[in-house]
């Protein structure tokens, strides 16, 4: 049962960001958290300032806000604003809060999950004012960043063919250009592009044979082609963003079809990882964009989905604990294991300043000093925690760390001021 359990945790995965006000009706600032992992979607924070070691205790505790609904998404930040989604009753909602917790607005996007882990699974995306969001069954709504007010919806089932999967749909949507992109995994549209202003369909890809696996994309240019990446429930899979068409695709399989973890795109090269025992895998984008080679697999750093982060030519990621595995680093280069640090138990991460921001699944918070030679715990301490286990991604944003359980969302100040 617990196995169970815990591959029924995978498909609420990618689900964090944070969001903020000033700049509600532009575009996000330098500094922002706009979208799930951040600005550039590599999960690396640009705050420096920040405390090199925690008071026993933790770092001092600004505010907890208990309105955010049930679900695992964190926050996105833009503006001065945070925005999460969450479920309430039957309904489930994307909301506004100020700086310091309070609710500004809740705007419904469709209903609730019900299924396997229920609750809001996905972050919103803020673009220009606006932001994106995707509900478990498959429902894109653009909502104005102000005031919730909903600007366009389409249903992805009725539209593409897209069916949730067992943990329901949990990608989080990205914005390029005059696009919004995402892969409902239908038979009518894998991958799609709508326009970010009307919702219409821009392109609808149906080369790719595969339903969709949790993943949320990244958009890489390489050599001038920008190309969408994500994990379907079989390969990786990269389609060109101005047209549509599939680039180059490579086998990934996993148990259960669940390839959650984002891709990393870097000089070339593509770096994807799942859990149950798949591993991660390095593989090399040919010049011309129309084919891919792969350099090595891994099998100690097999992903679930709390995140993997690339520093200083190292991957540092948990390996999948149904295996064994503990918090892993790899070296990109050669795909070799640096090391394998069992103790810090099942983490999701962030990186800022020069340090990894680490929760594990039963809320304990650890700040952490890794590079190639080996890591070390710096400081830690306990979230209070109710039954649900602790999924969300770590945000470090305006030298605050955010992290979002269930209802709640707590905001701790640690700028080296508060240290003091």
């Amino acid at each position: 049962m617990k196995m169970l359990q815990l591959r029924r945790a995978v498909a609420v995965a990618g689900v964090v960001l944070a969001g903020a006000l000033p700049a509600v009706a532009g575009e996000a600032a330098a500094g922002d958290w706009p979208q799930l992992h951040g600005p550039n979607r590599d999960n690396i924070s640009s705050d420096t300032g920040l405390l090199k070691q925690w008071p026993a205790d933790g770092p001092p505790l600004l505010w907890k806000s208990g309105q955010c609904g049930n679900g695992y998404a964190g926050p996105a930040i833009a503006g001065g604003r945070i925005f999460l989604s969450g479920d309430f009753a039957e309904q489930e909602a994307v909301i506004a809060l100020d700086g310091g917790g309070k609710l500004l607005w809740k705007a419904a996007n469709g209903k609730g999950w019900k299924g396997p882990y229920p609750g809001a699974r996905t972050t919103p995306t803020y673009d220009n004012g606006v932001l994106y969001h995707m509900n478990p069954h498959g429902r894109v709504a653009a909502f104005t960043a102000a005031d919730g007010k909903e600007i366009w919806a389409v249903e992805l089932g009725q539209r593409f063919g897209a069916k949730p999967g067992t943990w329901a749909l949990a990608e989080n949507v990205i914005v390029d250009g005059k696009a919004v992109l995402c892969a409902p995994g239908g038979p009518k549209g894998r991958v799609v592009a709508l326009d970010k202003a009307t919702g219409e369909t821009l392109w609808a890809n149906t080369e790719i044979d595969q339903r969709a696996a949790y993943c949320s994309a990244i958009v890489a240019n390489h050599n001038g082609v920008r190309q969408f990446i994500t994990i379907m429930q079989t390969s990786i899979v990269s389609v060109d963003v101005r047209t549509g068409k599939l680039l180059w695709s490579h086998t990934h399989e996993t148990q259960h079809g669940q390839n959650v973890t984002m891709p990393i795109y870097v000089d070339g090269k593509v770096y994807a990882s799942s859990g149950h025992g798949t591993g991660g895998r390095l593989l090399e984008i040919a010049p011309d964009s129309r084919s891919v080679k792969q350099l090595w697999v891994d099998k100690d750093q097999d992903n679930c989905h709390g995140g993997v982060i690339l520093r200083d030519g190292y991957l540092f990621g948990h390996g999948c604990r149904l295996y064994g595995k503990g918090f892993v680093c790899v070296e990109l280069a050669t795909g070799k294991t640096a090391w394998n640090e069992k103790k810090l138990g099942k983490v999701s991460l962030t990186w800022a300043d020069g340090l990894l921001y680490c929760i594990n699944d039963k809320a304990k918070v650890s700040l952490v000093k890794a590079d190639g030679a080996g890591c070390s715990v710096v400081s830690e301490f306990k979230l209070p925690r109710g039954k649900t286990l602790t999924l969300s991604h770590p945000v470090v944003c305006g030298r605050r760390l955010y992290y979002r359980h269930w209802n709640d969302l707590y905001a701790y100040d640690i700028s080296a001021a508060a240290g003091k």
